[in-house]
């Protein structure tokens, strides 16, 4: 449990107590971590305004979850709005028809105004105005809100940043929003770059964030049953020891772990290289316009769109001593022969182009290399190499970019994929939806200006290269 910084008061008593009037309570667990979830500092805004929450299966998760939006909606003075969403459509419709049943018990349905069944306008509506609407991600549900008091991100290991960036937005003219991230362990093809970095944002202490993990220890026997209370903690009072054998025999041993013990396989990466605010500081024009670069990159994607990058070796205008790198896109389109013919003009016999061995864009080298265009193939442990410095200059505040969308867009779509054993890491091809092929090749341009001799008389300051 990471608990958040400055609180002085909580709004889970009154709404626990609206929730028990109406037949709904609570086990010990729900009723601490509601206590926490609820929690307000100085000023009477929750003390952490995004949560997250990795808890297994059958827990009792959407009963603690619906309950205290319910609560929520009833208890307060003014009309609020609850957008509840799953990535899936079966979800979303398992979770509606639960909040159905939950809205249509007896202490309950007074408070109702009615239950909307429509598709796409599922929803709970409270006679004070306030609502709950429920939705899938993956039919776009979400989008367009505006004053969103309550935002809950179900299936949580599955949501993406581009979700993300469509809703939270909803929640910016509500005076008090709260944001609940609920979900279990991503599997490694999981798009779970979002629920793995706000863990790491809690591990790390960021403000206004909140995390519980429910989970057996790493090593646990998935077949020992003295780990159950631990991994479940509505064991077995409400989960009974033949509802985990049955997942037991249902899912493979790493869903179980996953899914059941809520165990979490560090050696999936689902962070993001370069955090957004990061990228965003290292945001600088560059170089001057007549400068040329000291290395190309090419890279092309699976449907064959192809990227052209710069990088260049920055110079202190006092010293004239290395003071790190500038990289943009330079080029892009998706004819080969253009392609070609760009680099030869821009690169000449001078300028080397760096070009992965793996990559598709190693269909360009013969053609270039007969065009007398100093290309390089490069290989595993070039690419590791070219990951290593990019991670690091960035980190240390010594590359900069123009702030090109294509090539931001690339830097959230990337993930890591190991190359060796020593720590060493590329840049993962695998998902044909991640379009990285701009990021892969100034990563590669990169590399090039950091091993290329520069000219003693090298002019740079800063503009543009186009």
């Amino acid at each position: 449990m990471i608990v958040p910084a400055g609180i002085v008061s909580t709004g889970w008593p009154k709404v626990r107590e609206t929730c028990r009037y109406c037949g709904v309570t609570y086990d010990r667990w729900q009723d601490d971590l509601g206590r926490l979830v609820l929690a307000k500092d100085a000023y009477g805004l929750y003390a952490a305004d995004m949560w997250g929450m990795s808890i297994p299966r059958q827990t009792g998760k959407t009963h603690f979850v619906g309950g205290t939006v319910f609560g929520l909606c009833i208890a307060s003075q003014r009309p609020l709005t609850a957008i509840w969403t799953a990535h899936r459509t079966r979800t979303a419709a398992e979770v509606f028809r639960a909040m159905q049943g939950m809205a249509q018990r007896p202490k309950i349905a007074p408070y109702v105004r009615n239950i909307s069944l429509g598709r796409g306008e599922e929803g709970v509506h409270f006679v004070n105005g306030s609502r709950v609407l429920f939705g899938a991600r993956e039919r776009g549900f979400g989008r367009g809100f505006a004053g969103v008091d309550l935002l809950i991100f179900d299936e949580a290991q599955i949501l993406t940043e581009v979700a993300m960036d469509d809703m939270v937005p909803a929640t910016n003219t509500a005076p008090n929003p709260l944001i609940i991230l609920a979900g279990t362990p991503p599997k490694p093809t999981d798009p779970g770059e979002v629920f793995t970095q706000l863990r790491q944002d809690a591990l790390d202490g960021e403000s206004g964030v909140g995390w519980l993990e429910i989970g057996a220890p790493r090593d646990a026997d998935p077949d020992d049953e003295s780990v159950y209370p631990v991994m479940n903690p509505s064991y077995p009072h409400r989960t009974s020891l033949r509802a985990i054998q049955r997942m037991r025999k249902a899912l493979s041993e790493d869903s179980f772990r996953r899914e059941a013990m809520g165990i979490w396989d560090e050696h999936a990466s689902h962070e993001q290289i370069i955090k957004q605010a990061l990228w965003g500081d290292l945001l600088d024009e560059g170089p001057d316009v007549d400068a040329r670069p000291d290395a190309l990159g090419v890279d092309m994607s699976h449907g064959r769109d192809i990227s052209v990058g710069a990088a260049w070796r920055m110079l202190d205008a006092d010293t004239r001593s290395d003071d790190g790198y500038h990289i943009e896109q330079v080029w892009a389109g998706n004819d080969p022969h253009a392609a070609v013919e760009w680099i030869v003009a821009h690169a000449g016999r001078r300028i080397p182009v760096l070009i992965d061995a793996a990559s598709p864009a190693a269909s360009l080298a013969p053609k270039l290399k007969t065009r007398r265009v100093r290309v390089r193939i490069t290989r595993a442990a070039d690419m590791a190499k070219a990951c290593g410095l990019f991670e690091d200059a960035c980190k240390t505040g010594t590359l900069t970019h123009a702030g090109q969308q294509m090539l931001t867009d690339a830097l959230k779509g990337a993930r890591k994929r190991p190359i060796r054993d020593a720590g060493g890491w590329g840049l993962d091809r695998r998902d044909p939806t991640a379009m990285i092929y701009p990021l892969v090749a100034c990563v590669l341009a990169l590399l090039g200006a950091a091993e290329a001799r520069r000219p003693a008389g090298t002019r740079v300051s800063g503009a543009t290269f186009v």
